[in-house]
């Protein structure tokens, strides 16, 4: 028997919210910074909290212990947002709740309006958010890819989520035409100047919002699976310390940038518009604790959305 699991939305916010205000003394305006809402929502969430008898001396349900996580990962590494999200037992990367909460996570900034672009990493975890979504009209708002999305035979990535976000929003989502990485330094220089992949590569530098997955350096990381990176390359990260990965950008084990050859042939968003932007990063499971340590430790992420378990293991 398949096992269903229920996932009421605004009751998970309305416990975070209470959670956030009560246990964790917040104001409701520090409320609603947090959790990407307005004010006047995160005083209806939390007013629901208390109409629903989930305010009590303790808080009720899973949600409220994945709620306390949040508040000790945000406060380990300054992080304006964060999103635990409890397990659904799935095997390996758990794809479905990282999924549905990504999802929701990104449905709120654009109904929110805040953002005139949203740059958009590539991976399975951030496949998995957009095939969760509902559709929703986004309005005047626009995605573009924040890398380069050809595989090494010029295939499309198989986890390219730009087309699937574009049709479940119907916004203009630009995608750049050229691969992860190029075959040498020239390569990359001459690929830069085709036409228009300077205008989308300055608009995904520019975008207010970055919304991206965390990739390893083991040998059955996408990036080696889907054919953009030959195992040679990896290797030679791995011995540099590398750890992490984090839109083509690799880190050691402290968050300290790993220069390799690879680094001057990545087509991606340059490190310096990194250090200046608002990114959120969704990612989790076993596989994935090193890798999103090292971003963490890094200084670079704004936000995380991930699981219960790797929650425990990154404070830990």
């Amino acid at each position: 028997m398949i096992k269903t699991v229920k996932y009421d939305e605004e009751l998970s916010l309305s416990t975070r919210a209470a959670w956030l205000h009560y246990g964790g003394g917040l104001s409701q305006t520090d409320v609603a910074k947090r959790l990407g809402v307005t004010k006047i929502k995160a005083h209806r969430l939390i007013n629901r909290a208390n109409q629903d008898g989930i305010v009590k001396v303790s808080f009720d349900g899973k949600i409220a212990e994945c709620a306390a996580l949040e508040m000790q990962l945000s406060n380990l590494h300054r992080l304006s947002y964060c999103e635990v999200v409890p397990d659904l037992d799935e095997v390996g990367l758990p794809l479905r709740a990282l999924g549905i909460a990504g999802a929701h996570f990104l449905s709120r900034e654009i109904e929110g309006g805040a953002n005139d672009v949203i740059g958009v990493g590539n991976g399975r975890t951030l496949a998995s958010c957009v095939r969760e979504m509902r559709r929703i009209n986004a309005g005047d708002i626009k995605f573009v890819s924040l890398l380069g999305g050809l595989t090494r035979n010029f295939a499309a990535n198989p986890h390219d989520v730009m087309h699937k976000l574009a049709e479940k929003t119907g916004a203009e989502a630009y995608f750049m035409p050229v691969p992860f990485f190029a075959n040498t330094a020239n390569d990359r220089n001459v690929m830069l100047q085709q036409r228009g992949v300077p205008e989308v590569n300055k608009m995904a530098a520019a975008s207010s919002l970055k919304f991206v997955g965390i990739g390893t350096v083991e040998m059955t990381a996408m990036t080696v699976t889907a054919g953009v990176l030959p195992q040679s390359a990896m290797q030679e990260v791995r011995d540099q310390g590398g750890v992490g990965e984090l839109i083509g950008h690799f880190f050691d084990e402290r968050g300290a940038l790993v220069q390799t050859e690879l680094s001057d042939r990545t087509l991606s968003v340059h490190l310096e518009a990194l250090k200046t932007s608002r990114i959120v990063a969704v990612g989790g499971g076993n596989e994935k604790i090193r890798a999103i340590g090292s971003i963490l430790r890094s200084g670079l992420l704004d936000g995380l959305v991930t699981d219960e378990r790797t929650a425990k293991a990154l404070i830990n």
